[in-house]
């Protein structure tokens, strides 16, 4: 006979003691087992909730002997997933001074809740009674798919904002969702990206600093401001998702695997939408409030975010629910990396001070579900610690390189005196990250992101344009680095557009063609605008969403983007072959106007990258050639010796007319060739035969 364990009765459901190392609410047999822990509270309490109702049905407190340490678990019988939301009541003592804010009056989410209730529609209040959580079937079949697994140094990133990719795609079913971008694939294989960084989609409160501005609502739009970590916004499904919440997210990210396309999630770690002291009280306050957060020895929010609270990423208690968090993201979803926002908050003290070896840092390197993970650190945080190239990366972490963005910014606008430090960027900014130490994918070059211009706008605007935002256009960076080509914002000047346009390929081949991993913002490759607004984290409306119809309009530059990133893939030698050229070539060398010589103050700034490797699948050296002339005149270049049987051909010069930007026969005598004004050069050393005259003869034929 079955021996039968006794079970507990409270508020008329059958219960007993849970399982008390699965953290949030997981569905069982028969049941629900519920769990969560507290340090400082002195009781606690589960509440379930009829789905939209505003008072509990059922109010179950843990008995004493359902608590081990600090952790409270209990399993309920009889409970249909279907039918229950759930939410937390905590008491425990209150001493602001130090920390401790309990109060039994709060609703509190779930920590490790899977499915935040009241947020599926976009610009819809949740209930004042506060969040709840709903317990989330993962059930998904992933089938035989299989992550990419593409090395870093080979990835091309696409950074994008899930509503605001599609939201203006006539020819998606469901605009501003996952679905919608699952619609655009095809898209994106015919772009050639091979990596989308979604800008945050873990459960966000877009309602949080709601505003009219000039009769005009805005929305903390961005999502930096994270309500539940483990929780994928539903607001962004096409369809509620009852009890399957993350399922089309699910979709979406095994149809861009089959398409050899990894996908990366922005992070946010270093604050929450709890905010300050005036903020409200949605799950980590009610909690452990000292635990979670920084606080001053008075029991102040240190604000290293610049968002109203900085979490305390190195305790042992929020270690490992960061570690938990990512581990749920890679098993669960198959998310292939992840960019950690102001990542060097995550390396901060209790006391706010930077520490030499952080411990979350190092066991996120070392931990070995996320072994095949990428992990991108944006270097720096908002209160003035910046560690682009001194990132504590243990051999494993890589890095936004802000420096890049910034020097080839200064550069490319005709800032010559900056000519050799990018350079360094352009070969893979070795002053910054060792090889032997960093490995080859640790910079991850940018010119833009989502944070600051558009690249558009970076050639058509000397000054941000925030007035929309309303704080009188004081918000947003003042350091852009860009150049309006002689008039502010749209204009009909022909001769100013050209040069925009110019500008636009100049950048985009530079960043194709330089050592380390190259990212850039959805719709810069046809020309997208922000109209000159440089911090549109509140804008829900055109300035933020792609405007696709300027695919059209801009149909040359989104072709020049198509050719580099093909041009990319094909030249191995540009992301480091790691194995020496047999034409005796170093893997990169730096050149002027004449070769091996790169004396830019006298040379105008004119820029000149050797980069040699050798090519396994055409069986025989490759070799690139990058001729940069920012300079407002032209330039003539000597070109470096080859070996016998090899002789430069032109690929793309962007300050031709052609449609190709190369057949224009600039090579004098296989050895010089005239960079003109504000142009980029790049050659590539062919055998005789080469493919330019196999394509043509093609052509013939």
């Amino acid at each position: 006979m079955r021996h039968m364990i006794p079970l507990d009765c409270i508020a008329g459901f059958d219960v007993r003691p849970g399982f008390y190392i699965y953290e949030g609410a997981t569905p069982i047999p028969n049941g629900v087992n519920f769990t969560v822990h507290s340090h400082g509270a002195t009781s606690c309490e589960l509440l379930l909730y009829h789905r939209m109702a505003e008072q509990p049905y059922a109010v179950l407190p843990f008995p004493e002997n359902y608590k081990i340490g600090d952790v409270y678990s209990m399993i309920v019988f009889g409970l249909n997933v279907e039918e229950f939301e759930y939410a937390y009541r905590l008491d425990g003592p209150y001493d602001p001074g130090k920390g401790l804010l309990f109060d039994r009056n709060h609703i509190l989410l779930d920590p490790y809740a899977k499915a935040v209730t009241g947020q599926s529609t976009w610009g819809k209040k949740v209930s004042d009674k506060g969040y709840r959580a709903r317990v989330v079937r993962n059930n998904f079949d992933w089938g035989a798919a299989a992550n990419p697994k593409i090395p870093m140094e080979d990835l091309i990133i696409y950074e994008l904002h899930v509503r605001g990719f599609t939201k203006m795609a006539a020819d998606v079913t469901a605009p501003g969702t996952f679905l919608g971008i699952r619609e655009k694939i095809p898209y994106l294989k015919e772009l050639g990206i091979n990596a989308i960084e979604m800008m945050p989609i873990f459960e966000f409160d877009e309602l949080s600093d709601r505003r009219i501005v000039n009769g005009k609502e805005v929305l903390n739009y961005w999502g930096y401001n994270t309500v539940s970590f483990f929780a994928p916004n539903t607001s962004y499904a096409s369809a509620v998702e009852y009890n399957r919440e993350g399922l089309e997210l699910k979709e979406l990210i095994k149809a861009l695997h089959e398409n050899g396309i990894e996908v990366i999630l922005d992070v946010v770690f270093n604050h929450t939408a709890e905010g300050n002291e005036d903020g409200p009280f949605i799950s980590f306050k009610g909690f452990d409030n000292n635990i979670y957060y920084l606080l001053t020895p008075e029991g102040y929010y240190y604000n290293f975010s610049g968002c109203g609270n900085t979490m305390n990423c190195n305790h042992p208690v929020v270690q490992r629910m960061i570690i938990d968090c990512l581990r749920y993201w890679v098993t669960t979803y198959r998310v292939d990396g992840f960019r950690f926002d102001l990542a060097s908050i995550l390396g901060r003290n209790e006391d706010g001070s930077p520490m030499e070896n952080p411990p979350l840092l190092q066991a996120l390197a070392r931990d070995s579900i996320l072994a095949d993970t990428k992990l991108i650190a944006e270097a720096w945080d908002a209160g003035g610690l910046y560690q682009v190239g001194d990132f504590p990366a243990f051999h494993r972490w890589s890095e936004w390189n802000g420096r890049y963005r910034d020097d080839l910014r200064e550069y490319l606008k005709g800032g010559i005196w900056c000519a050799a430090a990018a350079a360094r960027r352009i070969t893979g900014s070795l002053d910054l990250y060792d090889p032997a130490v960093r490995g080859r994918g640790a910079s991850v070059n940018f010119i833009n992101c989502h944070d600051g211009f558009t690249l558009y706008d970076l050639y058509a605007y000397d000054w941000k344009h925030n007035e929309a935002n309303g704080w009188e256009n004081t918000d947003g960076c003042n350091d852009n680095r860009s150049w309006n080509c002689g008039a502010e914002g749209e204009t009909e000047n022909e001769e100013v557009i050209k040069l925009r346009m110019r500008l636009i390929r100049n950048a985009c081949a530079v960043l194709l063609t330089s050592r380390g991993t190259p990212m850039f913002p959805a719709g810069d490759e046809f020309c997208n605008t922000q109209f000159g607004n440089n911090n549109a984290y509140c804008q829900d409306n055109e300035i933020s969403w792609l405007d696709w119809g300027r695919l059209q309009t801009y149909q040359k530059i989104y072709q020049f983007f198509r050719h580099m990133i093909g041009f990319r893939k094909r030249h191995p030698a540009i992301q480091g072959t790691g194995k020496a050229a047999v034409c005796g070539f170093p893997e990169t060398s730096l050149h002027g106007r004449k070769p091996w010589k790169a004396d830019y103050e006298s040379d105008g700034g004119v820029v000149a990258v050797m980069f040699a490797g050798y090519d396994p699948h055409r069986n025989q050296d490759d070799i690139v050639y990058l001729i940069v002339n920012a300079f407002w005149e032209a330039a003539e270049v000597e070109l470096p010796g080859l070996p016998e049987g090899l002789a430069w051909q032109m690929e793309i010069n962007t300050g031709a007319e052609g449609e190709e930007y190369r057949d224009i026969p600039l090579i004098i005598g296989n050895s010089r060739v005239l960079a003109g004004e504000r142009s980029v050069l790049i050659l590539t050393a062919e055998k005789s035969g080469s493919r330019r005259e196999a394509a043509k003869k093609s052509e013939r034929n």
